[in-house]
């Protein structure tokens, strides 16, 4: 009975939609929205996909699309790069949320303090950018012009549970919250890698946790309980 129980488990783990939601397995409303790189960030339920386009004209591109439940369904999301540091301040934000109107707006935020934000043009050249929002899950799409950019790039993402008048109000400071700053890698030191990007490597799983990931590491821990269960 126990063996079965188990069994019933590990099998439920390995076809549960909640499980097997990555970022491999998101598909946008539009179509032709496809992109040589994704990765599931480590915090605040959120991933980016990307490309890298080094030879584009007059300057290189990074096209993204941002994904990320808001705190609160009246929330908002955010997806920024930083190029003077790895936090939020220096950062050129990029910040979707419902508009007055009702309509998913994403708007562009040069963070240059703790304090309160304004609307403002960032560093980059934004040559396009939209949002959407379903399922409880709001999504950035958006192309800016690198005209500078090395072989990787700090990131920085962040959900909040409100807008004021127009204004995304400020996040929590939680653990997830403050941990959510990365480096995304534009350049592979690889030659054979599409676009010369480079796919970010998952972090490994936490000690004693089924953390399901792009790199296959959950199929070994399913693979390991179903031979304890089988005697294989």
């Amino acid at each position: 009975m126990a063996s079965s129980l188990i069994l019933a488990v590990a099998v439920a783990m390995i076809f549960s939609p909640a499980a097997a939601q990555t970022c491999k397995s998101q598909i946008f409303s539009n179509h032709n929205a496809s992109f040589a790189n994704c990765e599931d960030l480590p915090t605040l339920k959120a991933s980016l996909h990307w490309t890298y386009d080094p030879s584009a004209r007059p300057d290189p591109t990074l096209a993204i699309a941002f994904v990320a439940p808001p705190a609160k369904p009246d929330g908002w999301i955010a997806w920024a790069l930083n190029p003077t540091a790895a936090g939020m301040v220096g950062s050129q934000a990029l910040i979707a949320f419902r508009d007055t109107n009702g309509s998913i707006v994403v708007k562009t935020y040069n963070i240059s303090s703790y304090g309160p934000i304004a609307e403002s043009k960032i560093r980059y050249n934004v040559l396009n950018k939209r949002a959407e929002s379903s399922n409880g899950t709001m999504r950035i799409f958006a192309t800016l012009a690198l005209p500078s950019a090395g072989a990787s790039v700090s990131q920085v993402w962040q959900v909040g549970a409100s807008v004021a008048n127009g204004v995304p109000a400020k996040h929590d400071f939680s653990p997830e919250n403050l941990k959510s700053t990365g480096t995304l890698r534009l350049i592979s030191s690889s030659s054979g890698d599409k676009n010369g990007s480079a796919p970010a490597t998952s972090p490994a799983p936490e000690s004693g946790s089924w953390r399901v990931g792009c790199n296959g590491v959950w199929v070994y821990g399913i693979t390991a309980l179903l031979g304890v269960v089988l005697g294989f």
